[in-house]
């Protein structure tokens, strides 16, 4: 039989636990290693919770296992008295051990290497590779990442933040997501997209950590600017550039639709033909554009000056937006005035709604901050949705997106 230091190095405990005997149970494809442990008195009648000394309370259920790393193809399991302890601030509770998270099944050795795992590959592959069900995958996910926020505070330091929100199932079910611009990390996330989410996230922040942003971020939702002025009275809300070009690219998609409709309504078939298969035409950057699509682009200056116009409007937009600064803003007050004249509603409209969000765009060109961070954050959401298709709560789809976003994942058990 191997020593005890040796015991110890393979279960990952340390010397406060005494190695009592190793015996293995079942036969063939069904045998397990069961490790049976205790601690040293120095270390036992600790409060699970918080680590505080507490007095016996009594023996709790008694001998408990926890499920440890496998060794080779068997299972290892660490067994060992569990008595709860009478903790002056959380009452009766079972009584803290070295190797294992409170109310875990599984020692930090096994939760770190699934919590690993599951950031990498897919939720299914991880549940047939460590045996183990969904639902624990889920569990476990919760436990390091609850571990993780309790050791090092989320909010200290918050200056600038960036606020979205993504879809997470079918059904227009969406997330609240909040990134920390400096950090470049996903500090938040919540159920909804309206002020009653967001205020549960300020709530958290305190008072005066929400005097301390300067820098919020957004896309020009309404209850983002709502509850931001509202809770946050020092910061200014600044809306991402790329959004403002998007709506533009939105008014132009409007205008597209409209002149095609008008030749099919005229019987113009073929004009309406050619109309609908410009949009990539329409949409795509100067200097991303194929021989054919510069092409098509050349045809509807010619065949529409409508239609020409408003791709030349969305145009400009991105020039000022991408300019910066004094000129951009300059540039963006002309292309104000052209879009109030050119009697194109969708444009009119557009550059009413700039105008009632001004003082975002201006210091989104002024700091020359924008949602980026937040976009890249919202793409890896999603392919970790993709991953984790078969977590039934979204409580764990959170906790799998701080894991991983917000700089909680451990590393491997045995690596620095």
């Amino acid at each position: 039989m191997l020593g005890s230091n040796v015991w110890r190095r393979i279960v990952g405990v340390d010397r406060h636990v005494v190695i009592e005997d190793v015996e293995i149970e079942g036969e063939d494809d069904e045998a397990t290693v069961v490790v049976h442990v205790r601690l040293r008195k120095g270390a036992r009648r600790r409060c699970g919770r918080c680590g505080v000394r507490a007095p016996g309370y009594d023996r709790g259920e008694g001998r408990r296992r926890w499920r440890c790393l496998d060794l080779g193809t068997l299972q290892c399991f660490l067994e060992a008295d569990a008595p709860r302890v009478s903790c002056p601030e959380h009452g009766p509770t079972v009584a803290q051990v070295p190797w294992a998270r409170h109310g875990a099944g599984h020692t930090r050795d096994f939760d770190d290497q699934v919590a690993w795992l599951v950031t990498h590959t897919a939720k299914s592959t991880v549940c047939e590779l460590v045996r183990v069900g969904w639902r624990t995958v889920g569990s476990i996910i919760e436990r390091v990442v609850a571990d993780g926020r309790d050791a090092h505070d989320p909010f200290a330091g918050l200056v600038r933040i960036g606020i979205d929100e993504i879809s997470y199932t079918r059904g227009q079910r969406y997330l609240t997501v909040v990134v920390d611009h400096d950090a470049g990390r996903l500090i938040w996330a919540a159920v909804g997209r309206d002020k009653a989410t967001l205020r549960g996230f300020f709530d958290l922040l305190g008072e005066d950590r929400c005097k301390e942003i300067e820098v919020v971020s957004a896309d020009g939702a309404s209850f983002i600017a709502d509850v931001v002025q509202e809770r946050c009275p020092n910061a200014t809300l600044v809306i991402d550039a790329f959004h403002v070009v998007s709506w533009a690219t939105d008014a132009l998609d409007e205008v597209r639709r409209e002149v095609w409709n008008e030749a099919r309504r005229a019987g113009m078939r073929a004009h309406a033909k050619e109309l609908k298969g410009c949009r990539f035409a329409l949409w795509k950057n100067p200097e991303d554009l194929t021989a054919r699509q510069e092409a098509k682009l050349a045809w509807i200056a010619k065949a529409n000056g409508k239609l020409y116009r408003a791709y030349l409007l969305k145009e400009q937009l991105r020039i000022a937006i991408r300019t910066k600064g004094d000129l951009g803003l300059s540039l963006l007050e002309h292309w104000r005035t052209w879009a109030a004249r050119s009697r194109i509603p969708a444009f009119v409209e557009l550059s009413r709604k700039i105008g009632r969000h001004l003082p975002g765009i201006e210091a989104a060109l002024r700091e020359n901050i924008s949602n980026a961070l937040i976009e890249s954050t919202n793409t890896k959401l999603r392919l970790l949705q993709r991953m984790a298709f078969g977590f039934k709560e979204p409580g764990h789809l959170i906790a799998l997106a701080l894991l991983d976003r917000g700089g909680y994942c451990p590393p491997l058990p045995g690596r620095s």
